[in-house]
């Protein structure tokens, strides 16, 4: 499928053929894909993981894998043929000509340089700026990116930022050198929405400014139909979809792209009442958390001496056995610290938390090892979650080992049950963790949190980083296990609309306080706050997917 056009595209793909080689077998990960990207135009290629959105990408810039090869087709940049390019001209041309902003910031940013540093070197490699310009030019870029502070910030290290703030640091060295061409793989993911808006407001900007191509990759159907001209979608390696966003998201040709549109949650979709045993509802909480500060000191910049910043400010809440309780709010909000508060790993300053009935101030050893056998975490990178050198089994029977729960096969057989819990097969136990995909890795994550039968689960933006179809295999799977097992879930994350799907109770989190408070038909039908109202008109694509 092609686009024509009077003016010649800044990219243009023609029939396009990737394959990787498996031993002496060539395996195709993209078949015949053609689509262009016109100045000023931002494309959207939509898609599960595996369809071949990010191998495209990558084959644009020539930053395949290795064992990547180009059987067919052709990629012309401003009417240049990519593949007839040498090595230095491919060096001069991404990020000058071609910017990209990748997906995973903790991977992309070199952890032993400041920030600042690396995003001035980006503007120096392609004598964009020198010496003062640079450092003046770095702070104009974290700014824009929404990053407050921004002279401050870039004496930092990676490290020392949340991970929306590394994502965004990665979305200004790609935008530095102003480009004609920016790949945007996934780019705001890793975003709350208020910061997101900010972000694609200045990549909006800069298309019809610059008339910079935009090529975004994304999961977000709701993103792509607000903010892209047209949208590719990708399935089994082919394009079997394209057209303007408006009609391909609101009037849908192809089976797959329905089905994506019917699994991506929006502010319509309303949780299945779930039926819960009366005599359990009636119980004392779970959880009760009341008054919760937590404060970590900073370094002392004046001669007043050291200062504290108030991650947690007065927090109260609790949470019913059998539940689902949300915390919203952008980042640095105080949502992951509140998290880690309840998980043990974090001491609170100020306040108390009781976890069924047993104030957890001051306990220690045995109780504390206790405690974290029945409340378990998931975290939101499936790929850092999993030691890469333990099997899934072993993943999974770590927790039964450290508790000393089992025998060796009784663990086995403990593993093999966690796994069909989970909805994988039981030979996956054997399986390294780069041999599954990122919704597998999550599901193994769950299955390992379950493995010690806690009473609370903490999902720390657990389903942000999965597409569509995956996060609402995972979001079912979550729903099933409560209903089965009657887990409690603290449920962390930035996408309202998966709040909506899956919480009975909703707090909005803003510097470190709660702001409001209620079901999810009170947050979301009646907000009564400013700053709820914000967060709901910054969601994407609202009333465009349904």
């Amino acid at each position: 499928m092609t686009v024509t056009s009077s003016v010649e595209p800044v990219l243009q793909i023609r029939d396009l053929c990737v394959s990787f080689r498996t031993g002496a077998t060539l395996v195709p990960a993209v078949i015949d894909v053609s689509l262009d990207v016109a100045a000023g135009e931002t494309v959207a290629v939509v898609g599960e993981s595996g369809s071949g959105k990010s191998t495209t990408a990558s084959a644009v810039n020539r930053l395949l894998p290795d064992n990547a090869v180009i059987t067919a087709g052709t990629i012309r940049f401003e009417g240049r043929e990519i593949a007839d390019l040498g090595e230095h001209e491919m060096i001069g041309l991404r990020g000058a000509g071609i910017g990209l902003v990748p997906q995973d910031p903790m991977s992309n940013l070199n952890p032993l340089m400041r920030v600042g540093e690396q995003i001035g070197e980006a503007l120096e490699v392609h004598g964009r700026t020198r010496g003062r310009a640079t450092q003046e030019r770095v702070r104009e870029l974290l700014e824009m990116v929404g990053i407050p502070q921004p002279a401050e910030r870039a004496r930092q290290y990676p490290h020392e930022f949340s991970g929306g703030m590394r994502q965004r640091a990665l979305i200004a060295m790609g935008l530095a050198c102003g480009p004609r061409l920016l790949i945007a793989d996934e780019p705001t993911s890793a975003l709350d929405v208020t910061v997101q808006r900010r972000v694609l407001d200045q990549l909006g900007s800069l298309t019809r400014e610059l008339g910079t191509a935009v090529f975004l990759i994304t999961h977000d159907l709701a993103l792509a139909a607000e903010r892209a001209d047209r949208v590719v979608v990708m399935y089994q390696g082919r394009v079997v979809e394209e057209g303007p966003s408006a009609r391909v998201l609101v009037n849908p040709h192809h089976d797959y792209t329905r089905e994506l549109i019917a699994a991506a949650p929006s502010l319509a979709t309303r949780r299945e009442p779930v039926v819960r045993d009366s005599a359990a509802t009636e119980e004392s909480p779970l959880v009760e958390v009341e008054g919760l500060v937590k404060e970590f000191p900073l370094r002392a910049r004046t001669s007043q001496g050291s200062r504290t910043f108030t991650a947690v400010d007065g927090v109260s809440f609790s949470i019913q056995r059998g539940t689902t309780v949300s915390i919203v709010g952008e980042s640095g909000s105080g949502k992951s610290t509140t998290a880690s508060l309840l998980l043990g790993l974090d001491e609170p300053t100020a306040g108390r938390i009781r976890f069924d009935g047993v104030d957890l101030t001051g306990v220690r050893g045995r109780q504390m090892f206790d405690f974290r056998r029945r409340v378990q975490p998931v975290f939101q990178n499936p790929y850092s979650s999993l030691d890469p050198r333990y099997s899934v089994g072993q993943s999974i029977a770590e927790p039964l080992r450290v508790h000393r729960l089992g025998d060796v096969a009784e663990r086995r057989a403990r593993v093999g049950d966690l796994l069909e819990q989970v909805s994988l097969p039981r030979d996956f136990a054997s399986r390294l963790p780069h041999e599954l995909s990122g919704g597998q890795r999550q599901r193994v994550a769950i299955a390992r949190a379950l493995a010690l039968k806690p009473d609370l689960v903490v999902l720390d933006e657990a389903v942000s980083a999965l597409d569509v179809l995956v996060q609402a295999q995972i979001l079912e799977l979550l729903a099933d296990l409560q209903s089965q097992l009657g887990l409690s879930y603290l449920f962390i994350s930035h996408d309202l609309a998966v709040v909506r799907m899956i919480s009975d109770q909703v707090h909005v989190m803003s510097q470190g306080r709660f702001v409001e408070s209620g079901t999810p038909e009170q947050i979301f039908e009646n907000a009564v706050d400013p700053y709820t109202q914000e967060l709901l008109a910054a969601i994407p694509g609202r009333g465009l997917v349904a």
